[in-house]
């Protein structure tokens, strides 16, 4: 009933270390499957990370499961006791007697403190494998991650690893893979494709001796990626388009308000996600209706009723009306059709109008994702980040 997205960061932050993500498995609460499960990893991974099942009920069988595996006795920690106990106390409520098998650890294990909650993680090495047990809840697993086991991965490895991204819009996965083919066949530095909604990316990781060399190691094989993919990448610095226009904006002095339509306030939430945008992020409206494209945008009846609100005419003033009505230096907007349905036969799902205005003088592109069916959150996210990817581009060319 629950997505994993532990796997979804494990992977992605194992991979940044040059750790290879062979195999991912989803085990319900039975002993017998999750034993055998691992036992099969056993047989083939170095590494085996378990997220879940650390906790007081009696469904909570990953470490039990684990110790018998690799005969490792479990022992009462005191200290970990000490801690649960406080935890209650702290917040006024009764602990019940069964929380205290948080406080059982593997004999001669790691163990891995959690900041966050009560179930402590741990790392149990037998026979050349590394068990790295930690708990289900992500605001619990992710700090245990990178402030415990992350580190004692990082001393195995008898280097640094060093990792950076290459980001890219408008370009696709399989066409960016292809203009870069040779450089996926490396093995120091490694190149990995990856793909988001509208989005495309390189993960280029080195082992070294140093950070320092690591880093120039990546730079090298950096160079070229951008000598071939040219514009298309947008920043090799920061993790997303929100984050690229914020520094930006910042280093210029400037700032941007936003006008959507279609995509409901996307864009706003995704600049507002990132911190420091305050400094350069003056407004957001969702003008979904056409009264308020009209009332608070300044957006012309007539030309509703001749262009429609899909259409680059409307983009246009909905993006002149924001600047001017929030004094922003830019003006943003985004008009179009995310779907189920589409709005007749010349306005399909997944087209969109993306309006910039700057200094009085605007411009619109017309964006057409191709996606129909099912497909309303990918219009959407793809909209807001062709508008993000419009100034980011502009910005860039300054």
């Amino acid at each position: 009933d629950i997505v994993n997205t532990n796997a979804q960061f494990l992977a992605r932050e194992l991979a940044s270390m040059g750790i290879s993500v062979l195999h991912q498995s989803v085990v319900g609460d039975n002993a017998e499957r999750l034993e055998a499960e691992l036992r099969l990893a056993m047989s083939r991974s170095d590494l085996i990370v378990l997220t879940g099942g650390l906790g007081p009920t009696p469904d909570d069988i990953t470490k039990e499961v684990c110790c018998a595996v690799t005969q490792t006795p479990l022992v009462r920690d005191v200290n970990i006791e000490e801690k649960i106990r406080s935890f209650f106390i702290a917040r006024g409520r009764k602990m019940s007697d069964n929380n205290l098998k948080q406080a059982d650890v593997p004999l001669g294990g790691i163990v891995l403190d959690n900041s966050c909650g009560t179930a402590p993680g741990s790392v149990i090495e037998k026979n050349g494998c590394i068990f790295a047990l930690l708990p289900g809840p992500p605001r619990e697993m992710k700090p245990m991650f990178e402030n415990g086991l992350k580190p004692l991965l990082l001393e195995k490895s008898g280097g640094v690893i060093f990792s950076k991204e290459v980001r890219t819009f408008g370009l696709g996965e399989s066409n960016m893979a292809q203009l870069v083919s040779d450089l996926l066949d490396g093995s120091n530095p490694t190149v990995a494709p990856y793909a988001k909604d509208g989005e495309a990316l390189l993960r280029v990781t080195a082992f070294a001796k140093s950070e320092k060399i690591a880093e120039e190691m990546c730079d090298e094989v950096i160079s070229e990626i951008r000598l071939r993919l040219g514009s298309y990448v947008y920043s090799t610095e920061y993790s997303s388009l929100e984050e690229t226009l914020l520094h930006l904006l910042k280093q210029r002095g400037e700032t941007v308000a936003l006008a959507e339509s279609c995509t409901g306030g996307l864009t706003a939430k995704r600049m507002t996600d990132t911190a420091g945008s305050s400094e350069v992020f003056h407004c957001g409206i969702v003008s979904y209706s056409n009264d308020i494209k009209m009332k608070l945008l300044g957006g012309k009846g007539d030309t509703i009723e001749k262009y429609t609100e899909i259409s680059e005419q409307c983009a246009s003033e909905m993006a002149e009306g924001v600047r001017e009505l929030s004094g922003a230096d830019y003006g943003l907007s985004i008009t179009g059709v995310s779907g189920p349905g589409g709005a007749g036969e010349d306005k399909p799902v997944g087209l969109a109008y993306i309006g910039f205005s700057r200094n009085g003088k605007t411009v619109v592109k017309k964006l057409l994702t191709g996606r129909s069916e099912n497909s309303r959150d990918y219009n959407r996210v793809a909209a807001s980040s062709a508008a993000l990817h419009m100034l980011v581009e502009y910005l860039e060319s300054l």
